[in-house]
């Protein structure tokens, strides 16, 4: 069984071509750039040459694309874009507009000239079987496996903040556990409009699994052998622009937080982590601090014994008291998504699991 599995982060996307008949450290493994930022540095390119941009495809990760795209603004240059390649920047497309973003048809923009026409898109999934294929590497696929951090289409009025972390609140102790965050293509709930798009750019003949990254990290950190011998650990995902900490107890999530990693110092970050394990962190001073929002689902749970990193942007907590120990899951931290991405599709697709067991090891079970 051969499973695609990638992991779109703001700085990264992290690619895993998992082969049940290979030992897993023999399986392909790709750190690259991230959809956003290879977007980002095309708009960087055309302002520095004084072109005008078209903004074609679907949603995609914003941040840096979207921040370059201000920049060419703010040079004087045009932005053109198709609704759906819009709705990256804001689902409200009159907030969109008020950018300074010219929103035309999909046969206006194929009448456009002049302009640098850049796709956006979370997958890029001919270019990767490309490169894969040009290793060798097998690319005849059983199924794909996409993790993407989803906001979410929240109504007008409503903060995509506060709609996210509902979305995570009322999610985070489902029966299934963390694959609770993951879907199959026929089941994307319609509000996560970002992972319908990873769904509607892939051939629909191809089986999809679509999954939140930040949940998908902190499932691949419990792969780690020190993390599973850890009654109740607290689980910090420090990605290159969200934080997600998970305290889990029993296996179940006792509490958790979600901010803006460029919103926090290691000082910050410690005083959240330290008001989350001992059950005192609200949801409102999260948020009020530019922050998703907080929950403590069970404040009776017992306080984490042990401190868990990881992310690539994990050294904000270095040198701290906290003393966490930095998760490696199978040898390989930036995989740690591609590892819960296998997990999930195991707990989704129960005829998988028996191979991805076979190769990963038993599924997480909390230390006594």
């Amino acid at each position: 069984m051969r499973i695609l599995c990638v992991d779109v982060g703001t700085g990264t996307q992290d690619v895993l071509l998992w082969d049940s008949a290979e030992t897993l450290e023999n399986c392909p493994q790709l750190v690259l750039p991230s959809p956003t930022v290879i977007v980002a540095n095309a708009i960087r390119a055309a302002t520095a040459a004084r072109e005008p941009v078209l903004l074609t495809g679907v949603i995609q990760g914003g941040g840096p694309c979207h921040w370059a795209a201000e920049d060419h603004l703010r040079a004087g240059l045009p932005v053109y874009a198709t609704p759906d390649a819009a709705r990256t920047f804001d689902d409200e497309l009159a907030k969109v507009e008020r950018l300074g973003v010219r929103l035309v048809s999909e046969d206006e923009a194929a009448g456009l000239r002049g302009v640098r026409r850049i796709v956006l898109r979370d997958l890029y999934f001919d270019t990767l079987l490309r490169t894969l294929a040009a290793f060798g590497a097998p690319t005849a696929l059983d199924a794909v496996a996409v993790a993407v951090f989803d906001h979410g289409n929240a109504p007008p009025g409503v903060s995509d903040r506060a709609f996210r972390f509902a979305y995570l609140a009322r999610t985070v102790n489902a029966p299934t556990g963390l694959a609770a965050f993951a879907f199959l293509r026929h089941a994307i709930p319609p509000e996560l409009t970002r992972m319908a798009a990873v769904a509607a750019s892939l051939d629909p003949s191809i089986p999809l699994l679509v999954m939140d990254t930040g949940p998908a990290a902190v499932l691949g950190a419990l792969e780690d052998p020190v993390v599973r011998a850890t009654p109740s650990p607290l689980v910090v995902n420090v990605g290159n622009f969200h934080t997600l900490a998970f305290h889990l107890a029993a296996g179940r999530v006792a509490g958790l937080f979600e901010h803006h990693t460029g919103e926090l110092t290691r000082a910050e970050l410690e005083r959240y982590l330290d008001r989350l394990a001992a059950g005192t962190l609200t949801n409102d001073e999260v948020f009020a601090d530019m922050g998703h929002g907080a929950l403590i689902a069970d404040p009776a749970a017992p306080p984490p014994s042990r401190t868990v990193a990881i992310g690539p942007r994990r050294a904000l907590l270095a040198g701290s008291p906290l003393a966490p120990y930095l998760a490696v899951p199978h040898g390989a931290m930036m995989l740690a998504g591609c590892y819960g991405l296998l997990r999930a599709f195991a707990a989704h697709v129960p005829e998988a699991a028996d191979a991805i067991t076979a190769s990963l090891g038993p599924a997480y079970q909390p230390a006594a």
